[in-house]
């Protein structure tokens, strides 16, 4: 499979302590590994810079992975991750594991919603951030 249009990638060390009874990654560890591909995204866009300023910034609603194939010790998960869409207040992010092979291991969604914490409410996504967060 061709993964290029996934525009970040992030490779983890698959740890002793990531695994199951079975002696293969544990079912959560993937969802581990997929926060941490949208943390990687929210840094390279600007959105945590925005968060830590303002105290306005992403706020994660929905979350869903699909289980592909396991993943072993030792071993790598390569998380490629890209915007799947980009709407008013809200964005969907794409997310891919691989091992070290590159074969799919699990193929995950996320969306977000842009928040502002001090009033409790969502706002419009700024055009300044929509330019960045295109790119990925």
């Amino acid at each position: 499979m061709d993964f290029s249009e996934y525009k970040l990638s992030l490779e983890l060390r698959i740890d002793w302590s990531d695994l199951d009874t079975y002696k293969h990654v544990n079912n959560v560890m993937f969802m581990k590994y997929q926060q941490s591909g949208r943390v990687n995204f929210w840094e390279v866009s600007g959105l945590y810079e925005l968060q830590l300023k303002t105290n306005r910034g992403p706020m994660l609603v929905s979350t869903h992975c699909d289980f592909r194939k396991p993943l072993f010790y030792p071993g790598k998960a390569i998380v490629k991750t890209r915007v799947a869409f980009i709407k008013n207040s809200s964005f969907g992010l794409d997310h891919v594991i691989l091992n070290e092979k590159g074969e799919l291991c699990a193929e995950g969604k996320d969306v977000a919603v842009c928040f502002d914490f001090n009033t409790n409410k969502t706002f419009r996504i700024p055009d300044e951030l929509r330019e960045v967060m295109v790119r990925y």
